[in-house]
Parts: C-alpha cells; structure tokens; sequence
C-alpha cells in the first residue's frame, strides 16, 4: 500500500487465500484499507474466512472466484472453540462497522460472527454465515465472478493498464528464512556453543562473535514480525548477566547460574510466541509445544556437541595455531617446582584470589599456588593448608 501511494497508482487488488489470522492483525489491515485513498479491491481466490471475511468486507469492492468462500468469522482460542463473549462482542462491532460503511447489509456481517443471529432465508440460529460465490452475490457481498485480476481490471475501467505484482523485498525474505523453526534452532545452537568455546577458550573471540551474531539474527526478525517484545529480549540479556556473575564472580552454581538458565530458556521460547505479555489465551497450544521443543532440541544438541567438541577440537591442526601445544615433559629434562625450604602444612594464610577451586593464597609475605578439594572459597577468606605438595598447596577454608 506504501508502494502504491508513492506511485500514484490508480487502484489496489488484494488476492486473498487465508483461513484466518489474529484479529488485532486483521483489524490493523482493515483500518488501513478503510483509510486509503486508493480503491481497494478484494480478489477472493478460493477462501476467506474468519479475519479474511474481514479484511474483505472492508475493500471498496468484493471479487470472487468460482467455488470460493467467505464468511465464519467466529473469534475462537487455542483450543478450536469460541473465545469468550468479550471478544465477539468486539469482532461482531467491527464487522458491523465496516460492512456499514461499505454500504452491506451489518447484520449479514454480523451474522458471520454470532451464531445465535437469525436470518430468513439465509442462515438459522445456531450456524454462523459462510457465503459461496453464488449467495454473496445474491445479497450484494460480492460484484461479481472473476476467474483472474484482469477481469478485475477490465469491470473497473482500467483494462490494458500496467500491473505491477507485489512481491517481499530481500529483507523481508531472509526474516522469513530466519523465521524457519530449523534455522532458529540451528541459531540456538551457535548462541549456546559459541558461549562455551569461548569460557573454554578465553581470549580467541571467534566463538562470542558467532554467538552474538546467532543471537542478533534470531532476535531482530522476531522482533521485526511483531512477536518479539522488548521485556522478552531483556530477559534474555539479565540471562546472560546472571550466568557471567556465576561464572566469574560467585563461588559455586546456585541460585544465579540456575535463574540465569531458566530466563534464557524463557526468553528465547517467548519470542518466538505472538503471546500478550503472559497471556497466552490466543496462543495455539501446538505453537508453546514446538516453541519449547526448538529451544530444548537445540539445547540438547548444543551438550552432544560441547562434548564432542571437548576431545576433538583439541586435537585439530586449527586449534594448535591458537593454543600452546608443547608439552614440558620430564623425559625431556623438565621438573615440577622443588620443594618449599619448609613444610607449610598446618599453616594458616589468606585466599590472595577466589579459589574455584585453584588459585593463590599467601601465607606471610609470601605466595603459592593453591587449590582445594573442590569447594569455592572466595577471595580474603582465611584458609589453612591440610598438604605441602611443594608445586601448590592443598587447602581448606579455616573453620
């Protein structure tokens, strides 16, 4: 519709072959088409049903092709059934309105949302309005059949005109092509991988690189379609801070690390799901089933490769030109550190640095190396040493 605006052209055809959709996204195309300057006409190419009985009511005129349908516009849940009266209250207001202001009969209109309206001749209670070709002609809800836009064209005087076919732009095709549930795993799978090769590699950048960039990738289209929301995109990023802090700076995996996996795995099952904050209402239940199995999938194929990733990346002539390969072995001459002038076992000292579980301690003026049994200790905590290993110290947090 921007394209025609900006090109003046004389006349818009939307072909429409839908079974329905969300009505705040119907509702956002009716307004638009009510507002435009530009005729708009409705080329029914088979089915319109439900929020497309809407958006067709609301073009400047109706076209349909043999056997095609329009009508049954019942506001239904996830379930298949009918959403509470609220809502068709609101969908028979809109339809009434717009059939009114394109000069149809509104009780027709609403009559295809409310079951309980009867019309002689055309439908009894207990039944909504589903027109064919032939009835929606019979009560003036289409001008007339069509086989093809030209038909169009030529009942409003613009036969031999020039047409020009809508079709996405390249930034709309890749969104869809990210929008795949394959390829949204697949970015899952680099966003978690990228994470551990990098705190498995500190300092070498690729794999945080891949990572962000898998994550800008899956969120910016989500976002662009509508389904992502800023409070989900932020839960993933307080996911991502809350695991760092685990990491780096808290002893342990507890309540940091498990809530910053938990807002992750929310975060990146949310976006992909058109809810309303947590409402989830109009949410088909099969859209939350493959939502949670993409992420789980792709999080278990993330571990399956961790793994492997762990004995063979190690071993690639790549990763030799990255790392220190060369060993200090004793057979080429090359001994641990000799043992300390005294035995420090029984000393007390200070952790120097968190040991997690190594680090160093200093006991005096003096410091070693240090590790401990498994425990985290943190940083200034007094320690005392169980074991003088001359290379390091075993120690324990003094009790």
């Amino acid at each position: 519709m921007e394209k025609a605006v900006e090109g003046n052209y004389s006349a818009i055809i939307l072909e429409l072959d839908t079974y329905g959709g969300l009505v705040t996204d119907a509702n956002d195309i009716r307004e638009r088409i009510l507002k435009s300057d530009i005729p708009v006409y409705a080329f029914i190419n088979t089915d319109a049903a439900s929020a497309g009985a809407l958006i067709s009511i609301a073009c400047d005129s109706i076209y349909m092709a043999p056997g095609s349908a329009m009508g049954a516009a019942t506001v239904v849940v996830q379930t298949g059934e009918a959403a509470p009266d609220k809502y068709q209250s609101y969908m028979r207001k809109i339809m009434r309105s717009t059939a009114e202001e394109r000069g149809r009969d509104p009780i027709i209109a609403e009559g295809m949302v409310d079951e309980s309206i009867e019309i002689d001749s055309i439908t009894t209670a207990g039944k909504v309005i589903t027109f064919s070709t032939k009835e929606a002609l019979k009560y003036n809800y289409c001008e007339a059949e069509v086989t093809s836009y030209e038909d169009i064209l030529e009942r409003t005087g613009l036969a031999g005109a020039s047409v020009d076919k809508f079709s996405l732009g390249w930034s709309e095709k890749v969104i869809s092509w990210v929008l795949n549930p394959v390829v949204s795993g697949f970015l899952i799978l680099i966003m978690i991988g990228g994470i551990y090769y990098e705190l498995q590699t500190p300092g070498v950048g690729f794999p945080i690189a891949a990572s962000i960039l898998a994550a800008v990738l899956y969120f910016i289209p989500y976002y662009l379609n509508g389904l992502a929301e800023n409070w989900e995109i932020l839960l993933f990023g307080i996911g991502i801070i809350l695991l760092a802090l685990e990491i780096f700076v808290i002893p342990g995996f507890g309540v940091a690390g498990v809530s910053g996996l938990i807002l992750i795995f929310t975060s990146l099952t949310l976006v992909m799901l058109d809810n309303d904050t947590f409402n989830f209402e109009f949410v088909n239940i099969e859209s939350i089933v493959r939502a949670m199995g993409i992420v789980v999938t792709s999080s278990l194929l993330s571990g399956i490769l961790m793994i492997v990733g762990g004995f063979t990346l190690y071993k690639t002539p790549l990763f030799n030109k990255i790392s220190l390969a060369y060993r200090e072995t004793k057979d080429l001459g090359y001994t641990s550190k000799v043992k300390n002038e005294a035995d420090l076992t029984g000393k007390n000292g200070i952790a120097y640095t968190v040991l997690r579980p190594s680090g160093k301690v200093s006991i005096g003026e003096d410091y070693y190396d240090a590790y401990t049994r498994g425990e985290f200790i943190s940083k200034g905590q007094r320690i005392v040493v169980i074991r003088d290993e001359g290379s390091s110290l075993l120690v324990k947090a003094e009790a």
